[in-house]
């Protein structure tokens, strides 16, 4: 196997100190332009190219993005969000080589995760997803010193720097879609209750009922998990009186109460109107197709990357807002069947 070139064999071809090609590749002052033209063209003919830890180490940056998942690992396979808000991530910081590390651990130990990324550079900065009521990891990264990024509303990142994106819209459209079309008895299976984002959109469904006129339906948890969903969908089914209407928290609930319905015999939309969130790639091929809420998750994670680049840069950066989610309308919402 021929030997890998070396930043020696590339100042011997050069005619340069190694030190030289160091400072010439990172773009730092002091070497000629016709010196770097050389050094790179020496670079080119030997076919070298610089490997990323040893890049990292001379630049001082990890060359990575943390992500600490504090959740099952088997609902990191099956949540949709995280697949797309990865993909974004990715898009931004993957162009330069850089690389996300993504660590799933649990609430009782994902300090010590914080604690060992910052002591070790393990990590140039951190994305915060999933915020919780009272949650400890903003004021933590501030003390560690480690830039962050709060994915969530500006009040719940205690100061640090925010991309949000506004799910209450989508959701108080799709209540008022559906009382236009007669719905009276309107439930919502919701997610966990300690995430601030899941309360949100609880809280989003109780406001638009109030301001409708209309009672507040049945509530059921449904921990954005295709079994939560089922077994939610289950036992609005079996109440005396059902809703004609289900508001999920997310698509992955939404699909798996479809699935549920369709088990026990109760047509979708004629008897039972479905919404789900994320607007995920598969609602478009349930059956029926699953109305939703649009939220560019991938478009999130780019946004989020781009953000974290100017804190670690700039030492903070303003609140990025992004466009509101948005309803989108599709045949598995109908009218109210009569009673």
């Amino acid at each position: 196997m021929a030997r890998k070139p070396t930043i020696a064999d590339v100042a011997q071809r050069a005619g340069v100190s190694r030190a030289t090609v160091s400072f010439a590749l990172n773009n730092r002052p002091g070497v000629a332009e016709e010196t770097k033209a050389r050094i790179m063209a020496a670079a080119d003919e030997l076919g070298w190219t610089p490997s990323r830890p040893a890049r990292a180490l001379s630049l001082g940056k990890a060359g990575a993005f943390g992500l600490v998942l504090a959740r099952e690992p088997e609902q990191i396979g099956t949540d949709l969000f995280f697949p797309a808000f990865i993909a974004g991530v990715e898009t931004v910081i993957g162009q330069r080589g850089d690389g996300l590390m993504v660590h799933v651990t649990t609430p009782e130990q994902e300090r010590g995760v914080y604690e060992r990324m910052a002591a070790e550079r393990q990590v140039d900065g951190v994305l915060l997803t999933d915020l919780r009521l009272d949650d400890p990891r903003p004021a933590l990264l501030q003390e560690l010193g480690l830039p962050a990024v709060v994915v969530g509303r500006p009040e719940w990142g205690d100061g640090l720097t925010a991309v949000s994106l506004d799910d209450e819209p989508a959701y108080a459209a799709a209540v008022r879609r559906l009382a236009d079309l007669g719905h009276r008895a309107i439930a919502h299976v919701e997610g966990p209750r300690e995430l601030r984002h899941a309360g949100r959109r609880r809280l989003a469904w109780e406001q638009t009922l109030a301001a409708l006129g209309l009672p507040e339906g049945p509530v059921r948890p449904g921990g954005f998990s295709a079994e939560g969903g089922a077994r939610a969908t289950r036992e609005l089914l079996a109440l005396a009186e059902p809703p004609t209407a289900i508001v999920y928290g997310n698509d992955l609930a939404a699909m798996a109460g479809l699935s549920v319905a369709q088990e026990l015999g109760v047509r979708v939309p004629d008897q039972l109107s479905v919404v789900g969130y994320d607007d995920t790639p598969l609602t478009r091929y349930t059956y029926p197709p699953l109305a939703s809420a649009r939220a560019d998750a991938r478009g999130w994670g780019e946004a989020a990357a781009r953000a974290l680049d100017a804190v670690i840069a700039e030492g903070g950066a303003e609140h990025v807002q992004l466009p509101p989610a948005e309803f989108v309308p599709r045949a598995s919402i109908g009218p109210a069947p009569r009673r």
